[in-house]
Order: structure tokens, then C-alpha cells, then sequence
């Protein structure tokens, strides 16, 4: 029997004096959910600029550009880090890196991780970001990729459509994502710190998150 057999089967037995009709809402009626969705009532201009603070607390870099500024602008972050390779997934926007000069790694399964620690930078979008939290939410969508090339590189540049992907709160975020898609949660850089509170970056994702909040797009919604 296997691990989620094993925990199917539990709750299997913890609904077992349910009626069937009630089992579907049975967790719902249980559990309130008069909480607050967001905290204050700010405009489309205020929560972008909340994001932006937010995410430069966690130590991110933080830029802003219009769409027709972008190329320029991550042609000169990757210049900045001399990044000579740069990993993108297959379904970002190809002129977002015509500008860079970089040779161009493609998305595969078959990397290891070796192969994706040679690698330079990653540029990425994302799913959605939450002002409230200064978090980008990826779920491997087509201009995201799979979740290790976030992981194993040291730099990695993440491009937020504004307004479009921007929300207040982690319940607004929930709304848009599909659960069943493999989510990443980044709130900054990977960090660490030990008992003395020692701070240590790059440990288990990049050392250097960059987000890009780019005004004047709109990404289409996946049916």
C-alpha cells in the first residue's frame, strides 16, 4: 500500500459517519472563513509600489519598465553579472532577450544539475505576485518552466506583469492558481541562518533574485 493510499484511507474513515451528501462541504462548514482577503483598501499604483518595498525587504532587486524598455533593461542586468549563458523557457516572449548578447540554454529534462549550476542567469515570469507578502508565486507555466531551473542557478531574473499579475493578499493569489500545478513560493533570495542568526544566501535556490515589475503588458490566460 502506498503513502497516499495509506492517507486516502484515513480520511475515508474520519468522513465515515458523514452523509454522503454532506461530505463534499463537510470541511467548508467546519472551518470559518470570515477572515479578512486583504488588509486596507489601496489603489492599483499603491499595492504595486507595497510589492516593490515589500519585495526589497526580503533583499531583492527590485526594477521597473515598460514593455518596450524591457529588452534594454535585462540586457543590462546580464551585462551587470557578465552573464554570458542564460537559461529561459520556451515559452518566454522571445524579444525579452534579443538585446542580451547571451548564448541561450533551453529548458530541458534532461539537464542535470551540474548543468544547470554552469549555467549564468535564469529569466523567468511568474504566475502571480502578492503585495502584501513580497511574493512571486511561479507554477511552471510555459515563460517559467520547470521548478529546478529556479533553483539550481545563483542568478535569476523574475518579469511581474502590472497591473495584470500584481494582488493584495495570499487569498486573492489563491483564487488565480490551479492547485494541482507545481507552485513555488519565493519571498526574496534563498537564505539561511543559523543558531547565532548568521545570515547565509544561496543555499538551497539563487543568491540573487532580481524582479522585474513591467507595466503596459498583459499575459493571456491559459483555458
Amino acid at each position: 500500500m502506498s503513502s497516499r493510499d495509506q492517507i486516502l484511507g484515513r480520511v475515508r474513515r474520519a468522513l465515515a459517519d458523514v452523509p454522503d451528501d454532506k461530505k463534499t462541504y463537510a470541511y467548508d462548514r467546519a472551518v470559518p472563513r470570515d477572515y479578512l482577503r486583504e488588509h486596507g483598501d489601496r489603489s492599483t499604483e499603491e499595492t504595486t509600489d507595497l510589492l516593490a518595498e515589500n519585495l526589497a525587504d526580503y533583499r531583492a532587486l527590485v526594477h521597473r519598465c515598460t514593455q518596450e524598455e524591457l529588452p534594454a533593461l535585462l540586457a543590462r542586468l546580464l551585462a551587470e553579472r557578465d552573464a554570458r549563458t542564460v537559461l529561459a523557457p520556451p515559452g518566454l516572449p522571445p524579444h525579452w532577450l534579443d538585446a542580451t548578447g547571451t548564448s541561450r540554454v533551453e529548458d530541458r529534462a534532461a539537464s542535470t544539475p551540474h548543468e544547470l549550476d554552469e549555467v549564468d542567469s535564469v529569466v523567468t515570469g511568474c504566475a502571480v505576485a502578492v503585495a502584501e507578502t513580497g511574493t512571486i508565486v511561479l507554477d511552471g507555466g510555459p515563460d517559467q518552466g520547470r521548478r529546478r531551473i529556479t533553483l539550481v542557478p545563483d542568478h535569476h531574473i523574475c518579469v511581474v506583469r502590472v497591473p495584470d499579475q500584481v494582488v493584495s493578499s495570499v487569498p486573492q493569489a489563491l483564487e488565480r492558481l490551479d492547485p494541482r500545478r507545481p507552485l513555488t513560493w519565493i519571498s526574496g533570495p534563498s537564505a539561511t541562518s543559523d543558531i547565532e542568526l548568521d545570515r547565509v544566501e544561496g543555499v538551497h535556490g539563487p543568491r540573487t533574485l532580481e524582479v522585474v515589475l513591467m507595466s503596459g503588458d498583459r499575459k493571456p490566460r491559459l483555458a
